[in-house]
């Protein structure tokens, strides 16, 4: 699990693959992680053609330090395995993460995971490209655990609520973050499951879409719940909703300053021979420090 590289996910950006003008739009913003999509964003008989533009854009343009993913078809398609061997093919050491939708079992992973060896070996990339995965089908959250430690490349799970709803039948009202006829939060359960099994396994929860991106208050409360429960980002479907993401899920400075804080003091601590100190009256341990050390990873790796 170590060798994974860390890799900023507070927003995951949304963008269809057969679109050059969005491809283009979206090399241009500021935002984590990107992810040119062949799978519901884009029409079946454009599917083939969208291939080579999502190619194209990854050689063509420069994205910065977003993340460049490329999201594939369901693995129970006919499309998958083109979509993985001609994306790896012809842009492969331009290419960070492949995700793959609706996994339901361990084995979808593993056979993207061999394709992907056998691809790597054959064209001689040396840079090993990562898996990402979505949990959004029932038989997905039976089976997350399984699926979280699927594969070494694994580096991520996002719940997608949208098709999850579908399978299993809740209320289309309250599906996608809207108001409905459910007290609370409809996906506490999944946002849970999802996030124990990706913190277990060493990689990195993500929210999935919120449907409306004109409701930026709807869109900040439900990125605020996936938030405190442990996801490291959340979706957007529209450039809209890329700040609020990245602003929800970094540390506030003061936060970041008081962590760096604690870690001083108790290191001064250690120093001397004692197991705990003072911070502004409250007395910290290294249980302390551990509360504090996703914090300071945050900030790290977002450069705060």
């Amino acid at each position: 699990m170590s060798d994974r590289p860390k890799r900023a996910r507070r927003c995951q950006l949304s963008v269809p693959g057969s679109s050059e003008k969005m491809m283009a739009k979206a090399a241009g913003l500021a935002v984590d992680h990107i992810f040119l999509d062949l799978e519901d964003a884009v029409a079946p008989a454009e599917k083939p053609p969208a291939r080579g533009k999502v190619v194209e854009a990854l050689n063509r343009l420069d994205f910065g330090r977003s993340v460049r993913c490329v999201r594939i078809n369901d693995i129970e398609t006919p499309w998958a395995y083109k979509d993985i061997i001609e994306v790896l093919t012809g842009a492969g050491e331009n290419l960070d993460t492949i995700m793959i939708p609706k996994v339901k079992h361990a084995h979808d992973v593993k056979w993207v995971e061999i394709l992907m060896n056998q691809i790597e070996q054959d064209i001689g990339l040396k840079r090993r490209i990562g898996i990402e995965l979505l949990i959004e089908e029932v038989e997905g959250i039976q089976n997350v655990d399984e699926i979280a430690v699927s594969s070494p490349r694994l580096e991520a799970m996002v719940f997608g609520m949208g098709d999850y709803s579908a399978s299993q039948g809740v209320d289309v009202r309250t599906a996608m973050g809207g108001d409905g006829v459910y007290p609370g939060d409809i996906w506490h359960y999944q946002r849970q499951r999802v996030v124990i099994a990706c913190r277990a396994a060493g990689i990195d929860a993500v929210d999935g879409p919120f449907g409306n991106f004109r409701d930026s208050e709807g869109y900040e409360r439900e990125a605020t719940r996936a938030m405190a429960l442990g996801c490291v980002g959340k979706w957007a479907i529209h450039p809209a909703q890329v700040e609020i993401a990245q602003r929800v899920f970094s540390p506030e400075p003061e936060e970041v300053d008081r962590a760096r804080k604690i870690v001083r003091a108790y290191d001064a601590a250690v120093a001397r021979g004692e197991g705990a100190a003072e911070v502004d009256g409250a007395m910290i341990d290294a249980a302390s420090v551990r509360m504090v050390r996703n914090t300071l990873d945050k900030a790290d790796l977002y450069g705060l």
